[in-house]
């Protein structure tokens, strides 16, 4: 595969997915893809603590790789940002949305996710999604570890099945998976 064959230019009104594990190259290759689409928002997903120095240093190494002409949105408000902007749009990473609504009880949350996916299908502008793959580990011990795992991997099986590209980051490599899978039957 080569860099014509991820040209996203006749994906317009469309929602490329792409997932992986920590580290494994997910963002990169998101900019990567994204770096094709003119007037591009990138959408930061999470709370900007400014006493934790290791995700502070996260921070900074995202905000240098991206080109400068991107509209930056940090946000944890997600549902607002998706009325509100109507151009394309890369959001990294989706387990921030999740975190937003981790006391929630599980009706409400399935309401959000449901506002939130509605919200994708609406629009118009291409709109690429990070999502973080866990629970291919350890099972946490903890019951707020286990409900993120629930809801992320919940809200990113639905999000996979209404993308017209899914990728796999892993060890620095994609895998576009919609041409080596078969949906599971539900």
């Amino acid at each position: 595969m080569n860099d014509k064959d991820l040209s996203i230019s006749e994906y317009s009104s469309q929602i490329i997915f792409i997932t992986g594990g920590t580290k494994s190259g997910k963002s990169e290759f998101a900019e990567h893809l994204a770096k094709k689409v003119k007037k591009l928002s990138y959408v930061a997903l999470s709370e900007n603590n400014l006493d934790d120095k290791e995700w502070q240093t996260k921070i900074n190494l995202h905000r240098k790789r991206r080109p400068k002409e991107w509209k930056l949105i940090e946000t944890t408000d997600l549902l607002n940002t998706l009325r509100e902007e109507k151009g394309p749009l890369l959001i990294d990473s989706i387990g921030g949305f999740v975190m937003k609504s981790i006391v929630k009880e599980q009706n409400e949350w399935s309401t959000k996710m449901n506002s939130l996916l509605s919200l994708l299908i609406q629009r118009k502008s291409i709109t690429i999604i990070v999502g973080e793959q866990v629970g291919w580990s350890l099972v946490s011990e903890y019951k707020i570890g286990n409900i993120y795992i629930e809801r992320i991997g919940e809200l990113q099986k639905r999000i996979t099945k209404i993308s017209k590209d899914n990728w796999l980051a892993i060890n620095g490599r994609a895998i576009k998976i919609d041409e080596i899978s078969i949906e599971i039957p539900t």
